[in-house]
């Protein structure tokens, strides 16, 4: 793949079968027909369904400014023998407050494999370690327990569900919440 548009100065991540980089231009079709599924709408807040054309490419063109304000950083979760892209990962910060919530999706194709796990585990060191966070938190629909199994695994503590919080089409969602400190993170690691 052609990196040389990507425009951004983020690092790249390695796992034992994931590279974690900077979305580039020539992903958005990929994005595209991976986001697409429904399925993958439903199990997120901000995606849209249907996912029209030319919204993965916008959405890849923000990652740049976002990144350089400190505000996000994205991840396209591609695989290491393929370089295939498989799905996102991100982190939205505060930092006014020192901590981010992770975001992530699979696609469906990808489902079952343990990438997320391996990817939010590579995203939560870098966080604490490069980007030095307090704090690292995450959340799931309750009909999405899968999500959640990524966040038990990576070390997170389940701290409550806000019962009827979103409103995703036309259905009232309970949102269950998970977090992790900087400190809990250091006694896993050690």
């Amino acid at each position: 793949m052609d990196n040389t548009v990507c425009q951004v100065k983020q690092p790249t991540l390695q796992t034992q079968r994931l590279t974690l980089r900077p979305f580039c231009f020539a992903d958005a079709d990929d994005v595209q027909r991976l986001v697409g599924a429904r399925e993958i709408a439903a199990m997120t807040l901000t995606i849209p369904h249907p996912y029209e054309d030319g919204m993965a490419l916008e959405w890849i063109k923000t990652h740049p400014i976002a990144f350089s304000e400190g505000k996000d950083v994205n991840f396209a979760i591609a695989l290491n023998n393929t370089d295939k892209l498989c799905g996102a990962i991100s982190l939205g910060i505060n930092q006014e407050h020192n901590h981010a919530e992770l975001g992530y999706w699979i696609g469906k194709p990808c489902w079952g494999k343990g990438y997320c796990t391996e990817a939010a585990k590579a995203v939560l060191r870098y966080g604490f370690e490069k980007l030095g966070l307090h704090r690292i938190c995450a959340s799931h629909f309750s009909h999405n327990p899968a999500s959640g199994r990524v966040m038990q695994k990576i070390g997170m503590t389940y701290e409550g569900c806000r019962r009827q919080h979103i409103c995703k089409w036309g259905q009232y969602e309970d949102i269950i919440d998970y977090g992790i400190l900087k400190s809990e993170w250091q006694n896993l690691e050690s």
